[in-house]
């Protein structure tokens, strides 16, 4: 661990936190009927007070158990400082916000002044409610249902999730919602009621901002453009679950052009031009050509792209190809260049009007954009990005995305902060910090790990099955198959098992499904996540079969999940665009793309997969991987060594006498 130097504002923030976690005459023991002392949480809050009180970068890996959230909480509270705190799961998010942030206010005896952010897109957009409202255009029914629900609803916070009945797909809300692309910023004539508006003056008044590490980085990405910045200044961030930051940034710090962003310009234009919104008529018709220009090249450009289906196309019909100059070209020079003449005639015949509306400046201003974002991916020759062709049903999107963000993520996000923590419950790889700084662009900093509180000899058992065929053979479905049937004997289901592709989740879902169990199966796919996660803990005995959705942000607490099985140790695919072009980039500096990228990454998923076993002092269960790689080749003992440290069997029977003890 690396000692925080400390100054006198640290030492007195330092001696703050100590009382408040001293295990006999603190505040959280006095007045918290469940707090149980932990030395690895106030020896956390400590390292996270000296940085908020002095400055720099705090690394602190948390194992499970350690009570991380209050750890930072308690010192962000008493810092005087407005604290970030940016999360990877919204079940963070909600936990801080809804039950850790009111059970300190109670235990400190102070208000907590919070504030819960989310996306711009989760919000009503008032200004385009009403254009929507009053469009005389047909809608189907099931839209001008929801339309009058949406009229009923509206509320002082303007927030979708309020509406449980609200399709998670629905269309319309994308015609409704509050995107940065449709934002006319102050010259809006609803600024003053609308509901981001008011997000962001309720932030600006919070000591404590919740948000998560989507919008984190949608912010920093946009900062300078006055339409997008949503999080009000600070200088101090907790970024927990920081294993996932590398990842949504590569996201938020590229350029995508794809169906739905055409589509949408077109159809908001349309809607202002028929909402009769220019009075002159000669004025409307050139502004509706335009649009349909724009429409019918979009057409041709996307309907051009999807000729490059070549190799990578999946059963479930979906496409990622990396694409390059020499697979662009033909389509640059026709369907391309087609498409940026008519982004850049509608942009102009917006500006020549005279005085134009708000709205058709901003109308403009986003055929600009995606003119800009076009132009960018059709000349596909920067070496710090990989070009992306990805087909989805049927949207197609062209991507441009970074393929090391640790040069970006220091300008765009650490240089602005004065204080930062990053943490997680895995964050270390190989017992030190290295791999993440590497990726996340962090300089230098303090570092400090401890270990799970939880007793893993005691509450678990590693079941390493001994005959297994090697997973990237055809053998291996049936072989998981079977191992995947005896362990639910023995645990009487009540298993997540986890899948790194659907290819096996699906040979194994089959077999499993004709193998005489009584246990209620779940599978992914077959129904909404969070409605799979609900059945799962209301039903006894269940076992549901996912994929990496389901590796990280789940808890589920007690015997109702007692086991997890892992089919294969999750690599990322080295056919996947972004994957290929870091161990490429890796590669071409002299470094080994393997030791170096692969197994630290597989690493972490596989800790978090785990994860989602042992979440209680009370919890105990089997953990499984049928992957006979973590045996058998030389970099397995890098992923042993990273596992938690329960006994380990190969013994099937062994698993079933664990479980015999438990009754």
């Amino acid at each position: 661990m690396s000692e925080v130097p400390s100054s006198s504002k640290q030492l007195t923030l330092r001696k703050r936190v100590e009382e408040i976690f001293d295990p006999e005459r603190g505040a959280l023991a006095r007045t918290i009927d469940a707090f149980e002392p932990r030395e690895g949480q106030r020896e956390m809050a400590i390292n996270v007070a000296d940085v908020l009180g002095g400055g720099g970068t705090l690394l602190a890996e948390a194992g499970t158990g350690t009570g991380k959230t209050l750890a930072y909480l308690v010192p962000a509270l008493l810092s005087g400082h407005r604290v970030l705190v940016s999360t990877g799961t919204k079940n963070l998010q909600e936990q801080l916000y809804f039950k850790d942030l009111p059970l300190l206010g109670d235990a400190l005896g102070k208000p907590v002044k919070a504030a819960y952010m989310k996306g711009r897109s989760n919000y009503l957009c008032l200004h385009r409610f009403e254009a929507v409202c009053d469009d005389p255009s047909p809608r189907p029914a099931a839209d001008r249902a929801y339309l009058t629900d949406l009229k009923e609803w509206v509320t002082e916070f303007g927030d979708r999730a309020e509406l449980e009945n609200l399709p998670d797909d629905l269309p319309l809300w994308n015609d409704v919602s509050a995107t940065q692309e449709n934002c006319l910023g102050r010259e809006c004539p609803q600024y003053d009621d609308c509901f981001v508006t008011k997000m962001r003056q309720n932030a600006a008044q919070a000591d404590i901002v919740i948000v998560n590490h989507h919008l984190l980085c949608a912010d920093a990405a946009i900062r300078e453009n006055n339409f997008g910045e949503v999080i009000p200044d600070y200088s101090y961030a907790v970024i927990d679950e920081a294993h996932q930051l590398e990842g949504v940034a590569t996201h938020y710090f590229g350029k995508s052009v794809s169906t739905f962003r055409l589509d949408d310009l077109t159809r908001d234009g349309s809607r202002l031009v028929d909402a009769g919104i220019l009075l002159d008529p000669a004025e409307t018709v050139t502004i509706r050509d335009a649009l349909g220009r724009v429409r019918n090249d979009a057409g041709a450009f996307f309907a051009a792209l999807q000729t490059e289906r070549r190799g990578s196309e999946t059963q479930r019909g979906n496409l990622r190809l990396r694409i390059d100059a020499e697979m662009l070209r033909p389509i640059e020079e026709g369907p391309g260049h087609a498409l940026l003449d008519a982004l850049t005639m509608l942009q102009s015949e917006c500006a020549r009007l005279p005085d134009p509306p708000e709205d058709l400046h901003a109308l403009a201003r986003r055929a600009g954009e995606i003119h800009d974002d076009l132009r960018f991916i059709l000349r596909p020759d920067d070496p710090d990005y990989v070009y992306i062709l990805e087909i989805r049903n049927r949207a197609v999107s062209l991507r441009a995305s970074p393929i090391n963000v640790s040069k970006i993520l220091p300008d765009k996000l650490w240089k602005r902060l004065h204080g930062s923590i990053l943490t997680s419950a895995t964050l270390a790889v190989d017992k030190t910090f290295d791999y993440v700084k590497s990726r996340l662009g962090v300089a230098s900093a303090y570092e400090f790990r401890v270990k799970s509180d939880f007793d893993f000899r005691q509450q678990a058992i590693l079941y390493l099955p001994r005959r297994m065929p090697d997973p990237r053979t055809a053998a291996f479905t049936a072989a998981a198959a079977k191992e995947i049937i005896e362990i639910l004997k023995r645990t009487a289901g009540r298993a997540f098992v986890l899948f790194t592709s659907y290819a096996t989740l699906h040979g194994v879902w089959d077999l499993v499904a004709t193998a005489g169990l009584e246990f209620p199966l779940l599978v992914q796919g077959t129904a909404p996540r969070s409605v799979l996660l609900r059945d799962f803990r209301q039903t006894p005995n269940a076992v549901l079969l996912g994929t990496s959705s389901f590796w990280q942000g789940v808890d589920v607490v007690g015997d109702a999940l007692s086991c997890v099985i892992i089919d294969k140790l999750p690599f990322a695919s080295p056919g996947d665009p972004i994957t290929e072009a870091r161990i490429k980039a890796i590669a071409e500096r002299g470094d080994d793309p393997f030791a170096d990228y692969q197994v630290p990454l597989a690493i972490l998923a596989l800790q978090q997969g785990l994860g989602r076993l042992i979440r209680h002092r009370a919890d105990r269960g089997v953990l499984a991987i049928l992957d006979p790689r973590i045996r058998t080749k030389a970099y397995g003992q890098r992923f042993l060594d990273s596992l938690p440290p329960a006994p380990r069997t190969h013994d099937i029977a062994e698993v079933g006498q664990f479980f015999e003890s438990m009754a």
